[in-house]
C-alpha cells in the first residue's frame, strides 16, 4: 500500500470480495476510534474459528486500521514501530529463526510459532530479529506484505 492509499485498506482487495456477516458484525462491535488491535483481531478469529487472513481481509474491507502489532512493527502512534533490538539472542533462538526464513525474511506466522516453541512473547522473537537484522514479512492479518 502506497502513502497515497493510506487509509484506503479496502483498496487491497477486489471490489466484489465477500465477507462473513458474523465476522463482520463481531469486528464492528470491537472497533474503537476506527481501529482494532492485532490482539483483538486474533481473539475474534479464535472465537469464530476463522483464519487470521480472513479476519484481516474483513477488517480491510470495513476500512478499519489495525493497531498495536504484537510484534511491535506498526500501529503505535507517531513512533509506529516500538520493537527494539535484543541485547542477546540465544543460539537456539537464532537457529530456529534462521531455519524458518523464507527469501531471507521471517514470516509473521513463523514468529508466532517460534514464540510458542520457546514459550516467549512474540515481541521477544521480533526483538531477536531486529538484533539479527532480519526483516519480518507477510503479516497474517495482511497489514503488510
Amino acid at each position: 500500500m502506497t502513502h497515497e492509499d493510506s487509509g484506503k485498506f479496502f483498496a487491497k482487495h477486489p471490489k466484489d470480495t465477500i465477507v462473513d456477516e458474523e465476522l463482520k458484525q463481531e469486528i464492528i462491535e470491537q472497533v474503537k476510534n476506527n481501529s482494532i488491535t492485532c490482539k483483538k483481531a486474533e481473539e475474534i478469529a479464535g472465537e469464530l474459528g476463522t483464519t487470521l487472513e480472513e479476519t484481516g481481509r474483513t477488517i480491510d474491507i470495513l476500512n478499519i486500521k489495525i493497531t498495536k502489532c504484537q510484534l511491535g512493527l506498526f500501529g503505535y502512534g507517531e513512533a509506529q514501530k516500538i520493537v527494539q533490538p535484543a541485547k542477546e539472542v540465544s543460539p537456539e533462538l537464532k537457529k530456529s529463526i534462521m531455519s524458518s526464513l523464507e527469501n531471507e525474511k521471517l514470516p509473521c506466522a513463523a514468529v508466532w510459532k517460534i514464540a510458542g516453541k520457546f514459550n516467549i512473547s512474540r515481541m521477544k522473537v521480533s526483538s531477536a530479529c531486529e538484533a539479527l537484522q532480519i526483516k519480518i514479512k507477510s503479516c497474517q492479518l495482511g497489514a503488510f506484505k
